[in-house]
Parts: C-alpha cells; structure tokens; sequence
C-alpha cells in the first residue's frame, strides 16, 4: 500500500504533460473531531492517490485543510471520497478562479497538531462558535455600512497584492500574530461595532470569528468561502468586485487575478507590479514581488548578492548554506532589506496603477487585440497546440498573441494551421485549430489576434 510519494516534482509535471487532460484547482476545509488523524491521514492518501489527485493537506484532531489539483474526470470521483465521511458531506469545494495543470506536482498529507497554526491555548475556546457567514452580496452591502470594521486576515505578503478596499491589513508573517494585535486594536468597539474580516478561503476567518465572539466581540461576521468564493459569486451575479487587485494562493501559481488593479510596486525598482517569485538562490528563497525587466537583469534574485551566488560552482553554493537555515524555511517573506520598495502594512486607499492587462508594467506589451478563444490543449511531442475559436476569424499571416498567468505573453505569425484536421486558411467561430507551438500552452490561456 503506497503512502508516499514516488516521483520527483520535474517526473509527475511532465507525466502531467503527457497525459494532456485538464486539472481543477480547488481547496476546502472542515473542523471536526478526528480521533485518529494518522489513520485518516493514510487513508486519504491511498484514497486520493488513485485518481492522481495531488496538493498540499493537513489533517489534525480538529480537522482537515486542503489544497488541491484534481483531474477535472476525476471530479465526481474524488467528491465521493470525502463524502464518506460524515463531517464532509455537502463541503463546498472551492475551485480556482485561474487554472494551471502545475498547481502542485505531489500528494502531501502531513499530520498537524492544528490544521490552522493560531498560538492559543486556551481549553475553553470553542471554534465551531462562529461568526456570521456572509455571501458577496450580503458582503458588499455590509462594507457600506459605516459601522463596519473590515479586517484582513492573511499576512503581509498576501494583502500587498490584493485586498477588500478600505480593510485594515496588520503587517504580519503568520495568523497567530494577528488575532491579539487586532484584538487590542478593536478592544474599544467590542459592543457597538460590525467586526467583518476576510482570508482566502475561510479556514482563517473561521477560527478567527470564533475567537474574536470569545473575546466579547458582538457584531462578528465573515466572508463565507473567503476572497476565492466571492470572485466566483460576483463573476456569476455581476455584482461589483470590493476587491482589488490579485489574490495570493499558495500553490505554484503565486496567484490569480480578481480585478486589474495593482496595487503593489517592484520591490526591486518600484515599478507598478504584483508578480511575486521565489529568489533563485537556493540558500535564500526569499519570496518577494519582482518585475519582469528586474526578473531578467537579476536574474530571478532578490539581490546582487544572491545573484553572485547562483553564478558560483554548485559545490561552493552548497558550501556556503551548509548548516544554515534557508529562507522558505524561515519564511523571509519580503523582508529584506535589500528590497528598496517593500512597504508591508502601508497600503495605499486607491491602487498604484488601474491597467488593461496586457498594457501593465508585468506584461510589457502595448498592442490592440481582440479575443479569438482559448487552449483547448498542447500535444508535448510534437508541439503543437490546440484551440477554440470563439469569436471573430483567424486567418494565415494573422499576428497572434497567447497569454495566460503561467505561459506569460507570447507572440507570434500564424503560417501554417489546421481547422478540424485539415489544412485551412482561416478559422471561423466554432472551429477548432492546431499549428505548431515552440511552447507549452495551458487550458486557461487565452488566444487573440493583434490588430495592426
């Protein structure tokens, strides 16, 4: 019976391409009394490992928290192993705004003495006494309220991206560290006052609701399903986005675009941006938000420093963090101060810069386009993509661009293309087209065509 992972991350991304068949991100949480979490633990990973399911989760005698990539045919498939147990039946999976086949690229299930790490000790601390849940209409109207005290409750590095307007964003590096600085901050408003706070995807605010109805706090109410469930409710409603900017998330992906407001600078030169990336040093890792033209000239590094260092024989890399502690095991995240631009807990009330997305400083492109359709899929071996034609036509000759949050921006010359299996020269709304890609292409991509 196997319980751990046999492939590397680089072997499971490129069995990943291979199999060419679409992946759904998603998470979910549940607070529950789990008698025997190494047990559980053991059993969702044989159960799970079956359908290629993949993510980083943690289970505890108070519950489960999960983020995962699971097959879209497997969908139902894996509904149903969670649905064997009773605390799970009906969860609400939350799925991903942005896909990416490469989210997680392994199956970790690790045993936690919490699933949320919040620093309290106190026995008579109830956690299923929760706050209020609020869907995003119920959400947007009670922002309006001018009773109302919004917090956000993920760290820095989250909220610097993308945050509710008007929200109070504590300049922390873990949730432990916010529940008392927000408690004394609120101290004075425990009666009168609507305490609405925010995270991700609920599991934060979930405890933190409760904790603050522990505390004395009256009016507390929570975003329910967290920034991710809202951009899916106010996509399907049309409601009006109180959020601005990208929402973090912690897979592979660094985040997913909710409105295209940036509200972040380059940490490195200051430039509109809200790409983050992981120092190339492999004694750093410092995460921080770095530009595409510092991203090339540092070459993925936080600093000269670090730049120097990557340019060294491995074996004198090596040497050098021998017996240190690297930095994604310290979580350094964005503190450093090398980054001249880094301003953790002194978000502005209006975003830095209001771009159309393929004209911002991140994508350094300046181009009209219209929208053609999107990837449908890449064949790796002979390198050739497929798409869905939408809207307007393609025809040879045609400037095309393909974008998506982990292909980037790439441009090219249609020359040569297939319409439903044969050669053509144009593609009309409802066709579908291959030619030849020198790149991956991934289902959430978008294909238009540049008009000059």
């Amino acid at each position: 019976m196997q319980l751990y992972n046999t492939l590397s991350a680089e072997e499971r991304k490129e069995l990943i391409d291979l199999a060419g068949k679409q992946r759904l991100t998603l998470s979910f949480y549940a607070y529950a009394k789990i008698e025997d979490p190494k047990k559980f633990r053991d059993d969702l990973f044989v159960a799970w490992n079956a359908l290629d399911a993949l993510g980083r989760i943690y289970v505890a005698h108070e519950g489960i928290n999960a983020q995962m990539s699971v097959p879209a045919e497997n969908f139902e498939a894996f509904r149903e192993t969670l649905e064997a147990y009773d605390f799970m039946r009906g969860i609400r999976l939350n799925v991903a705004v942005e896909q990416d086949d490469h989210s997680f690229l392994k199956l970790t299930i690790k045993v936690r003495h919490k699933i949320v790490a919040d620093g309290l000790n106190d026995e008579t601390f109830d956690v299923t006494n929760k706050g209020v849940h609020l869907n995003a209409k119920a959400f947007n109207e009670i922002l309006e309220d001018p009773n109302t005290i919004v917090v956000d409750f993920r760290n820095h590095y989250e909220s610097e991206v993308g945050h509710f307007k008007g929200a109070i964003t504590p300049d922390v590096e873990t949730f432990r560290e916010s529940l008392p600085i927000i408690n004394e901050q609120l101290k004075d408003f425990k009666e009168d006052k609507n305490l609405v706070m925010y995270c991700t995807g609920g599991i934060r605010c979930e405890k933190a609701s409760a904790y603050f109805k522990h505390q004395g706090f009256k009016n507390v109410f929570q975003l329910e399903g967290g920034i991710i469930n809202y951009a899916k409710q106010i996509k399907e409603e049309g409601l009006e986005s109180k959020f601005i900017g990208k929402n973090f998330v912690f897979d592979n992906r660094l985040g997913e675009r909710i409105t295209e407001d940036i509200i972040s600078q380059c940490h490195q030169c200051g430039k509109p941006c809200d790409n983050h990336t992981n120092c190339a040093n492999d004694g750093c890792h410092l995460l921080f938000i770095q530009c595409d033209d510092c991203k090339a000239t540092m070459e993925n590094c936080c600093s000269t420093e670090c730049l120097e260092i990557t340019h060294l024989p491995l074996a004198e890399q090596v040497k050098l963090r021998s017996g240190k502690q690297v930095g994604n095991k310290v979580f350094r995240k964005g503190k450093s101060e090398a980054l001249k631009f880094k301003k953790s807990g002194e978000l502005p009330d209006a975003p830095i810069a209001t771009v159309n997305p393929v004209k911002d400083i991140r994508q350094k492109i300046k181009v009209k386009k219209v929208i053609l359709g999107k990837a449908q899929h890449y064949y790796v071996k002979a390198q050739v993509g497929l798409f869905e034609i939408e809207n307007n036509e393609l025809n040879i000759g045609d400037k095309i661009l393909i974008s998506g949050p982990t292909t980037g921006n790439q441009e090219l010359v249609v020359q040569k293309m297939f319409v439903n299996g044969t050669e053509a020269n144009q593609a009309k709304p409802g066709d579908k087209v291959t030619f030849a890609l020198p790149f991956r292409v991934r289902l959430s991509d978008k294909l238009f065509k540049i008009l000059t």
